[in-house]
């Protein structure tokens, strides 16, 4: 999979970037560039944009905020069943609130951290090979006879590359409630620590653990952990978390990611391309 859709992906920047080279110059402020870099920088945006949602759970968790609100658990427990991996048919109202906070929050690192924390050390190869790994892990990685083997090195290696990212989210969660003056948010990163190991995922249980502390809540998986020392979320608790997450997501992405893409990312990304470009015969 990476294989196939990392190298298409770099492939495309590299003729988009060498095979225009040249083509309708311009100069701004002093540089000179050409269609290609122009394309480049568009394609290698999009390629990006691909690998990491910041904005898709308040889509997903809207529809369900309004069947709560209107008292249809079941159409809410359909629609959050896509999101989780449990069973939500003959859930309450805020179990199925419980269900959103929980994949909300833990999926600030599979989702938005990781992917672009590795943008910023590797470049477009860097987030590419993350996101790949992610999709093997979802599509593979769970265990049954079936997949035992096809899914454990994904699994592992999704688990390894999540590793850094999920013990670097409550901080940015905690900067983000302390921000948003969340009466609670100075609880987040103590309580990662303390709860982290409460989830059967390695890296779930820090982003889950530091949300459920700054907003004064508890998650619950029924038989697998309750976490947080609040009440059980309510539906207005699913805005809340994901506006939190959302906060986090960005202060990441401006502190952490757009200095390291320019030391190195970028660099990375151009080194990689041109190597690629050897190879196929057009740098």
């Amino acid at each position: 999979m990476l294989l196939l859709f990392g190298a298409a992906a770099l492939a495309v920047c590299v003729l988009a970037k060498y095979g225009l080279s040249g083509v309708l110059e311009f100069e701004v402020f002093g540089r000179t560039g050409d269609l290609g870099e122009v394309l480049w920088v568009a394609l290698s945006a999009l390629f990006l944009k691909v690998t990491y949602s910041l904005f898709l759970f308040r889509k997903l968790c809207r529809p369900i905020e309004a069947d709560l609100l209107r008292g249809d658990l079941d159409a809410a427990a359909d629609k959050t069943q896509m999101m989780v991996n449990r069973r939500t048919r003959g859930m309450d109202r805020e179990h199925i609130a419980s269900s959103c906070c929980e994949t909300i929050s833990e999926n600030l690192v599979d989702s938005v951290l990781s992917p672009l924390l590795y943008f910023g050390l590797l470049g477009l190869p860097g987030a590419l090979i993350f996101r790949c790994t992610n999709l093997m892990d979802a599509m593979w990685g769970r265990r049954d006879e079936r997949y035992e083997r096809l899914g454990k090195f994904p699994a592992r290696l999704d688990d390894a590359l999540g590793f850094v990212p999920s013990r670097l989210s409550p901080a940015f969660v905690w900067l983000a409630a302390r921000l948003s003056r969340m009466e609670s948010g100075g609880k987040a990163m103590a309580a990662a620590r303390r709860e982290h190991a409460k989830t059967p995922s390695p890296n779930s249980g820090w982003p889950m653990a530091a949300s459920a502390a700054a907003m004064g809540v508890s998650f619950e998986k029924a038989g697998v952990y309750v976490m947080g020392e609040g009440p059980l979320p309510s539906i207005g608790d699913i805005a809340v978390c994901y506006r939190l997450i959302e906060r986090a997501s960005l202060l990441f992405l401006v502190i952490a990611v757009v200095p390291l893409a320019m030391l190195f990312g970028i660099h990375v990304q151009v080194a990689v391309e041109e190597f690629f470009g050897g190879l196929i015969g057009v740098c």
